[in-house]
Protein backbone atom coordinates (compact mmCIF):
# COMPACT_ATOMS: atom_id res chain seq x y z
CA UNK A 1 0.00 0.00 0.00
CA UNK A 2 1.29 3.20 -1.00
CA UNK A 3 0.88 6.36 1.02
CA UNK A 4 -0.47 8.98 -1.16
CA UNK A 5 1.34 12.77 -2.03
CA UNK A 6 -1.27 14.98 0.45
CA UNK A 7 -0.55 11.76 3.72
CA UNK A 8 3.17 12.61 3.00
CA UNK A 9 3.25 16.45 3.08
CA UNK A 10 0.85 16.03 6.08
CA UNK A 11 3.62 13.70 7.50
CA UNK A 12 6.42 15.69 6.84
CA UNK A 13 4.82 19.02 7.99
CA UNK A 14 3.35 17.66 11.28
CA UNK A 15 4.88 14.39 12.08
CA UNK A 16 3.93 12.85 15.50
CA UNK A 17 0.37 14.65 15.26
CA UNK A 18 -0.47 13.86 11.87
CA UNK A 19 0.72 10.00 12.39
CA UNK A 20 -1.68 9.88 15.42
CA UNK A 21 -4.36 11.27 13.51
CA UNK A 22 -3.60 8.94 10.46
CA UNK A 23 -3.56 5.89 13.04
CA UNK A 24 -6.82 6.87 14.81
CA UNK A 25 -8.60 7.60 10.86
CA UNK A 26 -6.88 3.80 10.29
CA UNK A 27 -8.46 1.98 13.00
CA UNK A 28 -12.20 3.52 11.87
CA UNK A 29 -13.44 1.03 8.86
CA UNK A 30 -11.69 3.58 6.47
CA UNK A 31 -8.91 1.13 4.77
CA UNK A 32 -5.81 3.19 5.33
CA UNK A 33 -2.37 1.57 6.28
CA UNK A 34 -1.03 2.97 9.77
CA UNK A 35 1.58 0.69 9.64
CA UNK A 36 2.85 2.05 6.10
CA UNK A 37 2.41 5.82 7.54
CA UNK A 38 4.78 4.71 10.43
CA UNK A 39 7.30 3.58 8.59
CA UNK A 40 7.32 6.93 6.10
CA UNK A 41 7.21 8.78 9.10
CA UNK A 42 10.00 6.98 10.34
CA UNK A 43 11.80 7.40 6.80
CA UNK A 44 11.14 11.28 6.84
CA UNK A 45 13.00 11.65 10.28
CA UNK A 46 10.33 11.16 12.67
CA UNK A 47 12.11 9.55 16.38
CA UNK A 48 10.61 5.27 16.09
CA UNK A 49 9.83 5.79 19.95
CA UNK A 50 7.86 8.63 18.72
CA UNK A 51 6.56 6.86 15.87
CA UNK A 52 5.60 3.83 17.95
CA UNK A 53 3.75 6.38 20.68
CA UNK A 54 1.56 8.47 18.01
CA UNK A 55 0.66 5.19 16.19
CA UNK A 56 -0.67 3.53 19.46
CA UNK A 57 -1.91 6.50 20.99
CA UNK A 58 -4.42 7.61 17.51
CA UNK A 59 -4.86 3.53 17.22
CA UNK A 60 -6.37 3.06 20.81
CA UNK A 61 -7.80 6.06 21.09
CA UNK A 62 -10.04 5.19 17.64
CA UNK A 63 -10.63 1.13 19.08
CA UNK A 64 -12.27 2.74 22.09
CA UNK A 65 -14.25 5.43 19.84
CA UNK A 66 -15.26 2.02 18.04
CA UNK A 67 -16.26 0.25 21.04
CA UNK A 68 -18.66 3.70 22.32
CA UNK A 69 -20.31 3.46 18.84
CA UNK A 70 -21.14 -0.28 18.87
CA UNK A 71 -22.11 0.14 22.73
CA UNK A 72 -24.07 3.80 22.00
CA UNK A 73 -25.65 2.74 19.21
CA UNK A 74 -26.10 -0.75 19.43
CA UNK A 75 -27.86 -3.17 17.17
CA UNK A 76 -28.74 -0.46 14.61
CA UNK A 77 -24.95 -1.02 13.31
CA UNK A 78 -25.46 -4.79 13.12
CA UNK A 79 -26.69 -4.15 9.45
CA UNK A 80 -23.97 -2.29 8.40
CA UNK A 81 -21.43 -4.92 9.84
CA UNK A 82 -22.95 -7.50 7.52
CA UNK A 83 -22.35 -5.32 4.44
CA UNK A 84 -18.91 -6.78 3.83
CA UNK A 85 -17.33 -9.99 4.02
CA UNK A 86 -15.05 -8.67 7.06
CA UNK A 87 -18.06 -7.31 9.06
CA UNK A 88 -19.99 -10.53 8.63
CA UNK A 89 -17.21 -12.64 10.02
CA UNK A 90 -16.78 -10.13 12.96
CA UNK A 91 -19.85 -9.74 13.72
CA UNK A 92 -20.04 -14.01 14.15
CA UNK A 93 -16.96 -14.43 15.77
CA UNK A 94 -18.01 -11.96 18.59
CA UNK A 95 -21.40 -13.74 19.07
CA UNK A 96 -19.72 -17.03 18.80
CA UNK A 97 -16.59 -16.65 20.66
CA UNK A 98 -17.31 -13.29 23.01
CA UNK A 99 -13.85 -11.86 24.49
CA UNK A 100 -11.69 -14.51 22.63
CA UNK A 101 -12.68 -13.29 19.58
CA UNK A 102 -10.64 -9.85 20.55
CA UNK A 103 -7.60 -12.21 19.94
CA UNK A 104 -8.25 -11.46 16.42
CA UNK A 105 -9.00 -7.82 16.45
CA UNK A 106 -5.50 -6.48 15.23
CA UNK A 107 -5.64 -8.25 12.20
CA UNK A 108 -6.37 -6.65 8.89
CA UNK A 109 -9.98 -6.06 7.64
CA UNK A 110 -11.12 -8.06 10.24
CA UNK A 111 -10.04 -6.58 13.29
CA UNK A 112 -11.59 -3.37 12.61
CA UNK A 113 -15.21 -4.47 12.89
CA UNK A 114 -14.56 -6.49 15.94
CA UNK A 115 -14.09 -3.92 17.75
CA UNK A 116 -17.40 -2.39 16.51
CA UNK A 117 -18.58 -5.55 17.39
CA UNK A 118 -17.61 -5.62 20.80
CA UNK A 119 -19.35 -2.42 21.72
CA UNK A 120 -22.38 -3.82 19.91
CA UNK A 121 -22.62 -7.15 22.28
CA UNK A 122 -21.28 -5.11 25.51
CA UNK A 123 -18.08 -7.27 25.79
CA UNK A 124 -16.32 -6.84 29.17
CA UNK A 125 -14.92 -3.61 28.86
CA UNK A 126 -11.88 -4.14 30.55
CA UNK A 127 -10.88 -7.28 28.85
CA UNK A 128 -11.60 -5.50 25.78
CA UNK A 129 -8.83 -2.50 26.87
CA UNK A 130 -6.26 -5.04 28.23
CA UNK A 131 -6.60 -7.53 24.72
CA UNK A 132 -7.21 -5.19 22.52
CA UNK A 133 -4.35 -2.06 23.17
CA UNK A 134 -2.12 -4.82 24.14
CA UNK A 135 -2.00 -6.55 20.50
CA UNK A 136 -2.61 -2.69 18.57
CA UNK A 137 1.00 -1.70 21.04
CA UNK A 138 2.86 -4.92 20.24
CA UNK A 139 2.42 -4.56 16.48
CA UNK A 140 3.52 -1.49 16.26
CA UNK A 141 6.18 -2.62 18.78
CA UNK A 142 7.68 -5.21 16.72
CA UNK A 143 7.11 -2.34 13.58
CA UNK A 144 9.52 -0.50 15.56
CA UNK A 145 11.87 -3.37 16.38
CA UNK A 146 12.46 -4.22 12.79
CA UNK A 147 12.95 0.10 11.52
CA UNK A 148 15.03 0.50 14.60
Amino acid sequence: MELSPWMLELLQQYGFWALLAISFVAATIIPLSSEVAMVASIVLGLNCIEAVTACSIGNCAAVSFNYGMGALIGKSLLPKLAKSKGGRKARDWVQKYGVYSLWLSWTPIFGDPITIAAGVFKLNLLKYIIIVFSLRIFRYAIVGIFLG
